[in-house]
């Protein structure tokens, strides 16, 4: 016979089970969907949108390519991993600072770098702009990399902060004991054990400017400084009318952070539970 306790458990975890799966599905279709739609012809993708294609063919992904998908995905390949460099390595060099050196004013220094998590890009748009183009910055590839190094360093700063507090002092003592300065301590003791936590803020800052749509309209007028979302918009007011190619268009852009994610997972998901869960 079975127990109440034992049935709720089976309840439960069916009930857990069933959510996961449908979570999944509402993840995963949308993507899927894109991806076997730019497979299709305008003709197919209006006469059954859901269904298969009937040839799988790279026709239309071929098309996205050569109209200008190339080169948004060069240009947001070289803002991302510049910026998400320069973003993590600052952040890890005042995170270090904080926790394992005896800094004058080191609390309101850590308040003014979280302060900046309070600033919403938007309200600072116009000033920025302004500053921008007296510094002869605006629609080059500096005002990006600036805009999202400075815009990031707050919560990177705060997740490489929240894993370094709990690393025990005595690592920092044992290495002066055997000669080792601050900046080597850092590079070959500390670094390496916050590598959880560095991948999860390299995939976080990744996402970010992957994804970044507003600095990017804004601080680029055209030309070959566009990043992906911003080209993809102009994708589909130029072809919209081709709507495979926009979806192909789409899945190109989607793919190498998927691929990112999938290979990193494992240290992004115990970076964030030993960071931010402290």
């Amino acid at each position: 016979m079975v127990s109440r306790t034992g049935l709720l458990g089976v309840v439960l975890r069916t009930f857990i089970a069933s959510f996961l799966l449908a979570l999944a599905v509402v993840v995963i279709y949308p993507l899927l969907w894109m991806v076997l739609n730019g497979f299709k012809t305008n003709g197919e993708l209006f006469g059954n949108p859901f269904a298969l294609p009937l040839q799988f063919t790279w026709d239309n992904y071929v098309k996205a390519w050569n109209r200008g998908v190339s080169n948004y995905l060069v240009t947001s390949i070289l803002v991302t991993v510049t910026s998400t460099i320069a973003t993590v390595f600052i952040s890890a060099w005042a995170a270090y600072g904080l926790t394992r050196m005896q800094l004058p004013f080191s609390r309101t220094v850590l308040a003014l770098i979280l302060g900046g998590l309070m600033l919403a890009p938007a309200v600072a748009l116009i000033p920025l702009v302004r500053m921008f183009q007296a510094l002869g910055l605006y629609n080059t590839f500096w005002a990006l990399l600036i805009l999202y190094v400075a815009f990031r360093i707050p919560f990177t700063t705060f997740l490489i902060r929240a894993y370094m507090v709990d690393l025990p002092l005595e690592i920092d003592e044992a290495a002066a004991v055997d000669g080792a300065g601050k900046a080597r301590a850092f590079w070959s003791i500390i670094l390496p054990m916050c590598k959880p936590i560095l991948v999860s803020s390299v995939i976080l800052n990744i996402l970010f400017t992957w994804n970044e749509y507003l600095f990017a309209m804004v601080f680029t007028s055209g030309g070959d400084l566009q990043t992906l979302p911003i080209g993809l918009t102009n994708l589909m007011s130029k072809h919209g009318a081709e709507y495979p190619v926009v979806f192909a268009g789409m899945t190109i852009a989607a793919v190498p952070v998927i691929l990112l994610f999938f290979l990193t997972q494992k240290y992004f998901v115990r970076g964030l539970a030993d960071g931010v869960g402290k």
